[in-house]
């Protein structure tokens, strides 16, 4: 018999403790669980246009909290002017939520009726 051979298995014995990270046993078949890592959903934050809030004060809020320069910020206000809403950013869903959080708590502190939502991607 060549020396490279594999030698027969051995039936587990009923009682003995399983691995916890070893293969899982399948009849005559050693099965190793593969894991698949997904990234989180992202969500993106989304401007809704109204007939009250200023267009100064729109473009404020984007670069103070979402990091926009200026000419960003003022395309993504005329998109929201223009179309109806603007998408602000993508982001994991707890960060999206306390940006729409955080905006909608300084609006409503200056009177202004903005509305921001975060929406799966």
């Amino acid at each position: 018999m060549p020396s490279n051979a594999n030698p027969p298995r051995r039936p587990s014995a009923p009682d003995a403790p399983d691995a916890p990270d070893g293969p899982d046993e399948q009849g005559d078949l050693a099965v190793e669980q593969v894991r698949k890592v997904q990234r989180p959903k992202r969500y993106k934050v989304v401007f809704h246009n109204d007939d009250y809030t200023t267009r100064e004060f729109v473009i404020d809020v984007l670069m103070r909290y979402f990091d926009k320069d200026e000419s960003e910020a003022t395309f993504i206000m005329l998109s929201v002017h223009h179309k109806g809403s603007g998408v602000a950013g993508f982001y994991p869903k707890d960060v999206a939520e306390t940006k729409v959080d955080e905006v909608t708590k300084h609006a409503r502190k200056q009177g202004m009726p903005l509305r921001v939502t975060a929406e799966p991607e």
